[in-house]
């Protein structure tokens, strides 16, 4: 039996390898292992590295596929492993929740990050009985919308050594209530913005050299003041309230924008509910330290008759709260390069933002007065029915309503 010379073979291959694709090369193959007879499928496999199987099935289309037929693909349907989550329904939602206590969101795209490395994530998703390489949890990261980011600016202040626990007692208390099909929302104030013609970030599509006029300096106009929006962000209907206020942001504005948002969004929704999660950041109107919310707290669950409970973000962390990257992300991206002329065009455009997941919200204007340094007595702070939970009860804490309350 003689023996065939490859070189001939070698050197086509050298040349013409890197010009095909997969069904050209196993097709390429079978024809020259045809012509070269006994041995010639060995010779080939040698010469190019290709398997026997893959040469054989080139054969079996020379063979039978008609000459005139050119098939659109390089595969037969249903070629290839199936993507993880089609082999394991729950491996997604279980990879959710694992980022979700630690995801902060972009405030100008709809894009997520986490703080949890990919080997981390999937050493802790193979121990919940789910097979994953770090490698597919990147991609399944990437089908989730979060985003491998570069440095930025966003630290704040010291990072607590409680922050990860917060995170994770945050997330079982959401869970839990929405176990319960109990209310769950995040709460805070968007930045204040200027009224009147003034310049406001961002660009929008108009004529070629007409740009909006506004004016060259930022002073506030005392005469039409400034728009303070409180936001409330329902986390299981993808549902917000603003309240614009026109006086000041204080603990009175933000438990009148939580009892707007229950009479005109929360009680038709959730008419059943016996309690109420709100997520707020610690500083601000809502502060953790503030008397006077306490006090507006009790107010409002009598008023309400529901137990409010209360989960504060920890220090430096506010912009983790659920409504900064999932509602006023997208209300200043509605209104950029607009110019906030009258508080109603700011109540128009907030009510106007929409995502297409499914984002609705509903605005109003809040023209009440509410003045600042308000005191808070100890006969007051101390009819606070407030009970603090075990792990930092000053960011976690219940309130009941008073008996006999209306």
């Amino acid at each position: 039996m003689r023996a065939i010379d490859g070189s001939a073979v070698r050197r086509k291959y050298a040349r013409l390898g890197p010009w095909l694709d997969e069904r050209t090369r196993r097709l390429w193959a079978a024809s020259e292992a045809e012509q070269l007879g006994y041995g010639g499928i060995s010779t080939v496999a040698a010469v190019t590295g290709l398997s026997r199987t893959t040469i054989l099935a080139g054969q079996h289309e020379l063979q039978h596929a008609p000459p005139t037929e050119v098939p659109s693909r390089q595969r037969q349907p249903g070629g290839g492993r199936k993507p993880l989550p089609a082999k394991d329904a729950t491996l997604l939602g279980a990879l959710e929740r694992l980022v979700e206590p630690a995801t902060r969101g972009d405030p100008m795209r709809p894009l997520r990050w986490t703080c949890k490395s990919t080997r981390r994530l999937a050493r802790e998703l193979a121990r919940e009985g789910h097979r994953i390489s770090a490698r597919s949890v990147a991609a399944l990261l990437g089908k989730l919308e979060y985003s491998l980011q570069a440095n930025r600016k966003i630290r704040e202040g010291r990072s607590h050594p409680d922050r990860d626990a917060q995170f994770q007692h945050i997330n079982r208390q959401i869970r839990a209530f929405q176990d319960r099909r109990q209310p769950v929302i995040s709460v805070d104030t968007k930045k204040k913005e200027l009224v009147g013609h003034y310049k406001n970030a961002g660009r929008e599509y108009r004529p070629a050299g007409q740009p909006e006029p506004v004016q060259v300096h930022d002073f506030p106009d005392p005469a039409v003041g400034k728009a303070i929006p409180y936001g409330v962000y329902d986390l299981a209907a993808n549902q917000g309230w603003v309240s614009v206020g026109v006086d000041h942001d204080t603990a009175e504005f933000a438990a009148e924008s939580v009892r707007r948002w229950w009479q005109m969004m929360g009680q038709p929704r959730y008419p059943q509910a016996q309690e109420l999660l709100i997520l707020a950041d610690g500083g601000g109107s809502n502060s953790s330290r503030s008397r006077l919310w306490k006090v507006c707290l009790q107010q409002l669950a009598d008023g309400l008759r529901l137990k409010l409970t209360v989960c504060h973000f920890p220090p430096a962390t506010s912009k983790w709260n659920r409504i900064e990257h999932r509602m006023f992300c997208h209300i200043t991206q509605n209104w950029r390069g607009r110019p906030l002329v009258s508080h109603a065009v700011v109540v128009q455009l907030i009510g106007a933002t929409t995502t297409d997941k499914g984002l609705r919200i509903q605005a109003e204007l809040d023209p009440k007065p509410y003045p600042v340094a308000r005191q808070v007595s100890r006969e007051q702070l101390d009819a606070v029915r407030i009970q603090r939970d075990p792990f930092h009860g000053e960011w976690n804490y219940s309130i009941q309503p008073s008996p006999g309350s209306t």
